[in-house]
């Protein structure tokens, strides 16, 4: 492996829970890095150690609130300032993906001005995982490692042996990724049609599939109200479906998430922990990425290939 004094890692306010995980898998230390904030909001970020002529990796999701992103852009900043000599931002959960086109007129494209941003903001590299719509990658004018949550999930659903198992996508927008499962598993897929009376909002649901007598395995990107996944669980069960549980990317989880989650037919709800997860839900599950995110900082670092760690 190359020298670890060739790199550092360095980590947001937010995701240090997983940059912790992340260089002890590593076996280095986490890198010194100071924010102060100041009392009307402002704050400000620099690097208390010296990254002259090093690697840094920048570890921090740009969930809500927008601080996440700022921050980020900030520790972007100052490494550039610093003389570092590569700037590789690791973020595992790349927000304001949903915004990646133009659905109605007059209408922001927000994963594009935040592509905008980390490049102008000066990074050389950008490694992450499970974009809500892959064409993401293609905004950044900088090498994208795109990373995939199956890398950890797959190997928990083997785990649970289950039987007569069907793989489930709770739209048909992410059939595509549901159906990835089902073809390393060699089992049937089901759809749900969908429509939405605004967003956040489902006005009805419509299964495609036989779910009779099965356990199913509902696969998506992200879960932010559970609204959609949640009802997709019901009418599963209403169905004749002996379980259904579900497994997500990203734990967005907000508004009244964790209490539909709670009352919902779902067994269980399985995530990353790309997100920090802190309400309570019994049902929810988080598996740690920091292993996949480590391997892949090797990698990059070694001037390996990281796509043979891609289970599908």
């Amino acid at each position: 492996m190359s020298d670890k004094n060739s790199f550092l890692v360095f980590s947001g306010t937010n995701s240090r829970y997983l940059a912790e995980k992340i260089c002890a898998s590593l076996g280095c230390p986490l890198g010194n890095l100071v924010v102060t904030k100041f009392s009307d909001g402002e704050f400000g970020v620099s690097f208390e150690e010296s990254i002259r002529g090093r690697d840094v990796f920048l570890v921090q999701s740009t969930f809500p609130n927008s601080d996440n992103l700022m921050e980020l852009l900030l520790m972007i900043d100052a490494a550039k300032r610093a003389s570092a000599r590569n700037i590789i931002a690791v973020v595992p959960y790349f927000g304001w993906a949903r915004q990646d086109r133009k659905d109605k007129p007059r209408v922001s494209i927000g994963a594009k001005l935040v592509a905008d941003l980390l490049s102008v903001a000066g990074i050389d590299r950008l490694i992450t995982m499970d974009l809500h719509a892959d064409q993401i990658q293609g905004f950044f004018d900088v090498p994208v490692d795109h990373l995939y949550a199956s890398g950890v999930i797959l190997p928990y659903l083997q785990s649970l042996r289950l039987k007569d198992m069907v793989i489930a996508s709770p739209d048909v927008g992410g059939s595509k990724r549901a159906n990835t499962y089902a073809k390393y598993f060699g089992c049937p897929l089901v759809l749900c049609n969908k429509t939405r009376a605004r967003a956040n909002v489902v006005a009805s649901m419509q299964i495609i599939g036989d779910v009779k007598d099965k356990n199913v395995v509902i696969i998506d990107d992200m879960v932010d109200t559970a609204g959609t996944i949640t009802k997709a669980a019901d009418i599963m069960k209403q169905a004749g479906a002996k379980t259904v549980r579900a497994c997500a990317s990203h734990c967005v989880m907000s508004g009244p998430a964790s209490e539909r989650v709670q009352n919902s037919a779902l067994e269980e709800i399985v995530f990353t922990d790309s997100i920090p997860y802190t309400k309570r839900c019994d049902k929810v599950k988080q598996l740690t990425i920091a292993d996949m995110f480590a391997e892949t900082i090797r990698r990059v670092e070694d001037n390996e290939s990281i796509s043979s760690q891609y289970l599908v």
